[in-house]
């Protein structure tokens, strides 16, 4: 009969042949010795299962929640009940105010937690919230969800949200421009000049303090602000063995607007349930914030960084120098340190960092969507109520420019549902894309050139040749991160501060994972250095 221990009795022999007499004796005692052990290691199994008892309990000491951390709101829903707090699937009233008894159920079902009381929520229509019982869970591996803390977003009425608004309309009013045409669009000029005017708006400004018009819409620091708008990573073929696959997208058809009318916009805030979308009829390469958009709506939760593990081993891009097996004479990681590491730690990483993200969403910011606020920046401009709203908005070119277009300042948005049943802050795409990024700088060399950057021809039908300076590896994974982020902004669904607390929390879940996985391997090995999204440089 074969089995392990005869396996293990045939190799022995075998070897002893190879090696003759004396080798068979020593080979057999070898044999037995490692037969003894099992291969537990030193000590036999008794010893290591002690020794596996001691890593859980550590990294669970490692994840357990710390007792200073603080959860602060920015107090917008207790100063404004019912107007600047997220509410989309409840019922509300004509002007999109909240039913305060259904939000009352709501508070009582987060405060509680039971089960029984989340059945009890009212809702406006036929669409479900999602998943607020999320937040609660307990990461077996990771940060527990509540010991991630956030600064608080902007307040509602706050020159900050307000600046925020108004990109997001100039998102909208640009989503059919190519990227490569802002630096010399009239619309994008426009944009820029309307930004730089904001004095609380927190975007890159390298004009001289002023926002440039091929700078729109990107993130400050790392390599945001190189090269093209779009990571290479989202261009790149993708090599899916055995098949090789292009990125292109089925987008949606150019020139559509939603919820633009004051009935639809509040039938969507109600929950009931929207059209579909129309699409292009040729798949393209990303060029535009339409296709962006269209592809973070369609996305499952970590594609965007598992596709790029696969293009990045394809390549053949150096590993980081931290890992163990980068100078090893006799043997190459696999089931650790290895492809197959690499794979699990990506859907542990973004998991840990999706259910941090939830707890934040439901049980301490609640913050309102940008379609909820432009509701109320309407609901004020036509008179029909007072609210807060930051001068900026009202006289600003962007709004102007969208109510000329639509005869409604409500936020023009890319998805007929408009956002999800779930609160803004943060973005769960840019939680779940750092802490996805955050895995590959620790897998792979950041200073490494990226081969052969493309752009996409201007109607994404094809790729060329980018001419320009040399892309890093870590500068694209950068970059990547906020491109998955603001594609969910390019569709008027997240706030600029959504995206980049997310970024904040991914990154920071992430590397408590890497600290945690750390405990739990054989190798001599010190942990992964690498450079955050803030520039600084730290080991995990």
């Amino acid at each position: 009969m074969l089995s392990r221990r005869n396996l293990l009795r045939n190799g022995a022999a075998l070897a002893g042949v190879a090696l003759g007499g004396r080798g068979l004796a020593a080979a057999a005692a070898a044999g037995q010795a490692g037969a003894g052990a099992a291969g537990a290691g030193a000590g036999g199994l008794s010893a290591r299962s002690r020794r596996a008892a001691e890593v859980r309990a550590a990294a669970a000491r490692m994840g357990t929640h710390p007792s200073d951390v603080q959860h602060v709101t920015n107090g917008d829903e207790a100063a404004l009940p019912g107007v600047a707090c997220y509410s989309k699937g409840l019922p509300h009233d004509p002007l999109g105010v909240v039913d305060g008894a259904a939000y009352g159920l709501l508070l009582r079902a987060l405060g509680s937690g039971e089960p029984r009381d989340f059945e009890a929520i009212p809702l406006g229509g036929f669409v479900k919230l999602a998943n607020p019982q999320a937040g609660l869970a307990f990461n077996l591996v990771g940060p527990d969800p509540a010991a991630v803390a956030l600064q608080p977003p902007p307040r509602f009425a706050s020159a900050e949200q307000g600046a925020e608004l108004i990109e997001l309309y100039w998102q909208a009013l640009l989503r059919d421009v190519p990227f490569g045409e802002y630096g010399s669009h009239p619309l994008a000029r426009r944009a820029a000049a309307d930004l730089s005017a904001l004095r609380d708006f927190k975007a890159p400004r390298s004009d001289g303090g002023r926002v440039a018009p091929g700078e729109l819409f990107r993130g400050g620091g790392g390599g945001c602000l190189n090269g093209p708008y779009l990571s290479q990573f989202l261009y790149k073929e993708i090599f899916l063995p055995p098949m090789r696959v292009a990125q292109k997208v089925r987008t949606a058809a150019a020139g559509l607007d939603y919820m633009m009318a004051h009935e639809a916009w509040l039938a969507c805030q109600n929950g009931a349930i929207a059209g579909v979308n129309r699409f292009d009829e040729q798949p393209r390469h990303i060029r535009n914030g339409r296709d962006l958009g269209e592809f973070v709506h369609r996305d499952f939760s970590y594609q965007a960084a598992l596709d790029t593990a696969l293009v990045l081993l394809k390549l053949g891009v150096p590993g980081n120098g931290g890992n163990p097996y980068m100078h090893s004479r006799t043997q190459a990681g696999f089931a650790t340190f290895g492809p197959p590491y690499l794979f699990y730690l990506l859907a542990i990483a973004t998991q840990v960092a999706l259910t941090a993200s939830w707890y934040q969403k439901w049980y301490v910011h609640r913050r309102l969507r940008p379609e909820e606020f432009a509701g109320r920046v309407e609901m004020h401009r036509l008179g029909r109520a007072r609210y807060p709203v930051a001068g900026e908005v009202l006289g600003s070119e962007a709004m102007a420019e969208v109510a000329r277009r639509h005869a409604s300042a409500l936020l023009p948005q890319a998805y007929p549902e408009g956002c999800p049943t779930h609160p803004s802050y943060p973005a769960a795409h840019a939680v779940i894309a750092a802490a996805g990024v955050t895995v590959l700088k620790a897998f792979f060399d950041g200073a490494y050139v990226v081969p052969n950057p493309v752009v996409p021809a201007p109607d994404g039908l094809s790729l060329v040749p980018h001419g320009g300076p040399p892309l890093t590896i870590g500068g694209e994974l950068d970059k990547l991160a906020w491109n998955v982020g603001m594609g969910r902004n390019f569709a008027g669904i997240h706030w600029r501060s959504d995206v980049a607390a997310g970024l904040e929390m991914g990154e920071a879940a992430a590397l408590a994972v890497l600290r945690e996985v750390r405990l739990t391997g054989n190798e001599l090995f010190s942990g992964f250095s690498l450079r955050r999204f803030d520039g600084r440089r730290v080991t995990a």
